[in-house]
Formats: C-alpha cells, sequence, structure tokens
C-alpha cells in the first residue's frame, strides 16, 4: 500500500466567514488539494488535531490512480488509532 501523507491545508482551519473578504486567502487555503484534484488521484481528508485557538488540523491521504480500497483501510485503520474524529472543535 503506497500512500502519501500531507497537511490537507497550509494552516489550521479559519472560523466560518472570517475570510470571506478575502478571496486569495481562501483560495490558499486548498493549495495541498488542488494538485491531486488536478492528477486525478484519490485523495482523504482525516481530522488530525486541533491549533492552540481549538480549530481542526487536517491530514491528507494521497493514492494511486484507482487506489481508492488502500486510501479506505489507511484512513480507518488512522481512525482506529487516534481520537480526532470523534472531538469537536471549540466555537
Amino acid at each position: 500500500m503506497d500512500l502519501i501523507a500531507t497537511p490537507t491545508a497550509p494552516t489550521p482551519a479559519f472560523k466560518a466567514g472570517e475570510k470571506t473578504s478575502d478571496p486569495l486567502t481562501m483560495y490558499l487555503s486548498d493549495i495541498f488539494t488542488i494538485g491531486v484534484n488536478l492528477a486525478g488521484l484519490p485523495g482523504l481528508s482525516l481530522p488530525c488535531g486541533f491549533s492552540p485557538a481549538g480549530l481542526p488540523i487536517g491530514l491528507q491521504l494521497i493514492g494511486k490512480p484507482f487506489g481508492e480500497p488502500a486510501l479506505f483501510r489507511a484512513g480507518h485503520a488512522y481512525e482506529q488509532a487516534t481520537p480526532w474524529h470523534q472531538q469537536q472543535p471549540k466555537l
């Protein structure tokens, strides 16, 4: 099973509506996922922690072409080994 693990975004999540007046910052928040989509590779984003401000941080797993089954197995194994998917961000 060959996968690549990367951050989902270059920064922790921002509060809802916080960046609506800054479309460039919103676009750059997706920069790590755009290449995966353009390449047609399967990607999966999982919660992997929280910033000091309590906002979620994402882990992106990237698979081989048509490698969704391996990607889902890895994501499931990660969720079984960590508590992040059961926790809620501070609002």
